[in-house]
């Protein structure tokens, strides 16, 4: 999750590469009137975020049901975005922020090509986004490293949250993370 521009996608992919499941691009949801509306570069705002959301949250679950797992690129921005993904999913879901100073988010749009979202939209995106709450299953990382070291932070959180989603043996003990 994150604005446009953190680097979703790429570590996305990757992401979904190492796990060998289903990558889903949030972008590919939107419908043409969206799309539309923000090539013309004019924000969306909740009434066209919604069906967008169900339609990413809904795909995103069928792919964990029949993968087990699946990663997902989308902005998230709000809370209520966020959870209205998790129902949507109806499965176990986490999120990863990627934070990212304003002039990269705007040197990366300005350099990528063939996308509909314009540089001029980030201000927008920027004033719509809600930091996780304390109680929210969100990694945050600054984009400061390469996707790869990205992607392997969120290996060992997705690996140590696993253990710790676990149920508690009989005996009360919490099983060990393979770190120890």
């Amino acid at each position: 999750m994150g604005v446009s521009g953190s680097g979703k996608s790429t570590l996305g992919s990757l992401l979904a590469q190492r796990l060998g499941c289903r990558f889903l691009e949030g972008d590919a949801f939107h419908d043409p009137a969206a799309i539309a509306k923000m090539r013309a570069g004019r924000p969306l705002d909740d009434d066209d975020r919604w069906p967008w959301l169900d339609r990413l949250g809904a795909a995103v679950g069928e792919a964990v049901r029949s993968g087990g797992i699946a990663v997902a690129a989308c902005s998230a921005l709000k809370r209520d975005y966020r959870e209205r993904l998790v129902t949507a999913i109806d499965a176990p879901t986490r999120f990863v922020l990627l934070e990212t100073e304003p002039d990269e988010l705007v040197r990366r749009l300005t350099q990528r090509a063939g996308h509909y979202m314009p540089a001029s939209l980030l201000r927008s995106q920027l004033a719509t986004l809600e930091r996780p709450g304390a109680n929210e299953p969100v990694l945050c990382l600054e984009t400061t490293v390469s996707p790869e070291e990205l992607c392997e932070r969120v290996e060992a959180w997705l690996t140590r949250a696993a253990v710790n989603d676990r149920p508690r043996s009989s005996l009360g003990h919490q099983p060990l993370s393979p770190a120890g």
